[in-house]
């Protein structure tokens, strides 16, 4: 559904209807409390506070799953901010509809921040967070919520939005189906059920193990990998050398082996279930020119070489036989509910992993590309983590991340307070967990039509 306008969000926020459970919790470090209640929607909300409050609530809005409420993006995490003194909030979403809860996610956290205000007290200061899909929940908040949030802080965040999303998945799913599993090639999208997209995910996986077993087989898995922007440093891995195109191939494929189609393929029927329908294509996708822009181009080719394929001849296949339509009414919504860069309205730091499976550090160009496009730049800063998979943070990364908005908003100045240095020096002064920043710069998303 679309996105409430800000005043139907506030009335939303004002006729909420809380009802709090108040007790006190003892914690290894202090006496904390904790509050929760129910929304009008019946999405729930909770809250921590620690027994020294500094004054700032950290507004936490959590990723794709199960609609539960969630005020930090883990336990670990939980208890350093708390043991800190910071407050922590987070809402369920809308617990009646889809997992894809972007219909209600934005209104549900502002409801949820009004809830604690009338509660607990009205924090001095109020700082989103957002993780995975909650990371484009936290843009748009960034967006929509001045007055009522002072910065954000990102994390892993799908900040790209649904509708490339959909789009650079199906791609990839599409040259599977179509190279070794022809029979799925017209199942792709209007999925049935959950169950539906994982017998489809199923089926895909087993046919991506039959082809990596020849060279054929890893070029054009190699293909896909490019269309789905998939990170080429596997788990347990080191990364690749950036001229070992097998060994390149052969960690995009261990993702793929370890179940990343089982998890995305089921998703899209939650995205579709939200959308009230299809909400990406293929037709009239040109397939060349699609992988002419991924950064992993010259990997494909060299294996096309080595296999004996002609990659022009399997380009065309592709780009012939696209023939998916999307629903319009679907897109239009999905791009009302689940997109975040036409601009930001307080201070934001996004912060990614280099090697992440699921929502591909590229994301974060797309995102820096309309951001930059609404004027809105100053207000953006980028940082990155060397590891591989999704939202693998340390507690230190976190923490420090959100001393860097703190410092924007101190100062009113980013400074160098988001540099990869100054993070990481951050991170090693908390005596926590370590951390891993690093001055990188991720490609151009493939996929985004």
């Amino acid at each position: 559904m679309p996105r409430p306008r800000l005043s139907t969000l506030a009335a939303a926020c004002a006729t909420a209807l809380v009802t709090a459970l108040i007790g006190p919790v003892t914690s290894a470090h202090a006496t904390t409390a904790h509050y929760s209640g129910t929304l009008t929607d019946g999405a729930t909300w909770i809250a921590d506070t620690p027994g020294h409050w500094n004054g700032t609530l950290l507004l936490f809005s959590h990723g794709f799953g199960p609609t539960t409420a969630a005020d930090a993006p883990s336990p670990a995490v939980a208890q350093a901010l708390l043991a800190a003194g910071y407050a922590l909030a987070g809402s369920s979403y809308d617990p009646n509809g889809s997992m894809w809860a972007l219909d209600s996610a934005e209104r549900d956290q502002f409801a949820a921040l009004s809830a604690f205000g009338r509660q607990v007290g009205t924090p001095t200061r109020v700082i989103s967070v957002g993780q995975s899909m909650g990371g484009l929940v936290n843009a748009e908040i960034a967006r929509d919520g001045a007055g009522r949030v002072d910065g954000a802080l990102g994390l892993c965040g799908l900040v790209a939005g649904g509708v490339d999303l959909d789009n650079y998945q199906l791609d990839a799913e599409y040259t599977l189906a179509t190279f070794f599993d022809p029979a799925d090639a017209d199942a792709l999208v209007n999925l049935d059920s959950q169950a539906d997209g994982g017998a489809l995910a199923d089926r895909l996986t087993k046919a991506v193990e039959a082809a990596q077993q020849t060279p054929a087989g890893r070029a054009r898995i190699a293909l896909a990998a490019a269309y789905l922007n998939l990170t080429d440093w596997a788990p347990g891995q080191q990364p690749p050398a950036r001229g070992d195109f097998a060994d390149q191939e052969q960690q995009q494929y261990a993702w793929l082996a370890q179940g990343l189609l089982g998890f995305i393929v089921p998703a899209r029927w939650s995205v579709e279930q939200s959308a009230g329908g299809n909400t990406s294509w293929n037709k009239g996708v040109d397939y060349a020119g699609l992988l002419r822009g991924s950064v992993h181009a010259k990997q494909v080719e060299a294996l096309y070489r080595d296999a004996g394929l002609d990659l022009r001849t399997d380009l065309n296949r592709l780009t012939r036989g696209a023939d998916i339509t999307a629903d319009p009414a679907a897109v239009a919504r999905l791009k009302r509910t689940s997109t975040a860069g036409q601009g930001l309205a307080v201070p934001l730091l996004d912060i990614h992993t280099t090697a992440d499976q699921l929502v591909p550090v590229e994301q974060e160009s797309a995102f820096a590309g309309r951001v930059r496009a609404a004027g809105d730049s100053a207000l953006l800063r980028q940082a990155y983590v060397a590891r591989q998979s999704h939202c693998n943070f340390t507690t230190a990364e976190v923490v420090a991340g959100l001393h860097a908005v703190e410092h924007r908003l101190d100062t009113g100045h980013w400074d160098d307070a988001a540099s990869a240095a100054r993070l990481q020096r951050s991170a090693d002064g908390l005596g926590l967990d370590g951390a891993a920043f690093t001055d990188y710069r991720p490609s151009r998303l493939t996929g985004t039509h």
